[in-house]
């Protein structure tokens, strides 16, 4: 089992930036993909960005393309999301999440295919 902690949440400017961490239990932390996920409320829980085990693929939303990237470092057992240029609609509770796969090329997008959650950071930007 993998239990997640995110952090890095908070309030920022619109145009500013901000950095999630997703901490990782465990001795199997690669042989997981990784994604982040965000739910603002009324909305139904929607992807963000996902990197394979290894870290050598990753998959982004449309709507953070060019602005969020997603990194891990398996030798920390933590998967991070920087985020720049964050707009008002970026605001939400956001989640990462962990996929046990087979391979290290395959990055899936659908939530309800990810093994283990954490239990989210808040994320809210002013405009």
């Amino acid at each position: 089992q993998v239990q997640l902690v995110e952090s890095g949440g908070g309030l920022v400017q619109a145009g500013g930036s901000l950095r999630l961490s997703c901490a990782a239990s465990g001795r199997t932390f690669s042989t997981y993909a990784m994604g982040w996920f965000r739910q603002a409320p009324g909305k139904e829980r929607e992807f963000v960005a996902a990197i394979s085990r290894s870290g050598g693929s990753t998959r982004y939303a449309d709507s953070v393309k060019g602005r969020f990237t997603i990194s891990r470092d398996n030798a920390k057992n933590t998967v991070y999301l920087q985020m720049n240029s964050l707009k008002s609609e970026d605001t939400a509770a956001y989640y990462c999440a962990a996929d046990r796969l087979p391979l290290d090329t395959i990055v899936r997008i659908t939530p309800t295919l990810y093994d283990y959650w954490g239990h989210g950071t808040q994320v809210t930007v002013s405009s």
